[in-house]
């Protein structure tokens, strides 16, 4: 297109290379920007809730179907450590376990 005898190129002194350049850096300087945004509401949510379905020392029970036949005292065990995938590791149980494994949480 011509304006009066110049084309947009020499109007605006950007280069078709220019401007692509400068709308990654745009997206990228966007997307980083979400990404940090993001990443500080989970931070700050969890330093202000706190709240965590586990704790070490307290006492969850296996639901009846993951352990058939065993009574609810057979099925309690204390979770030793949470880990910061919000799964636990329990005394005297092997592996990792979620919260949906578990009837109730004293």
């Amino acid at each position: 297109m011509h304006i009066k005898g110049l084309t947009l190129e020499h109007r605006f002194g950007m280069r078709d290379e220019t401007k692509r350049l400068l709308s990654s850096i745009a997206l990228a300087a966007g997307t980083l920007g979400t990404a940090l945004l993001v990443r500080k509401r989970v931070k700050s949510k969890e330093a202000v809730d706190g709240n965590r379905w586990a704790r070490p020392g307290m006492s969850v029970t296996f639901r009846a179907e993951l352990m058939p036949g065993r009574d609810a005292s057979e099925r309690t065990f204390r979770v030793k450590t949470l880990l910061p995938s919000n799964r636990v590791l329990l005394d005297k149980v092997s592996g990792e376990h979620t919260k949906g494994e578990f009837e109730r949480i004293r």
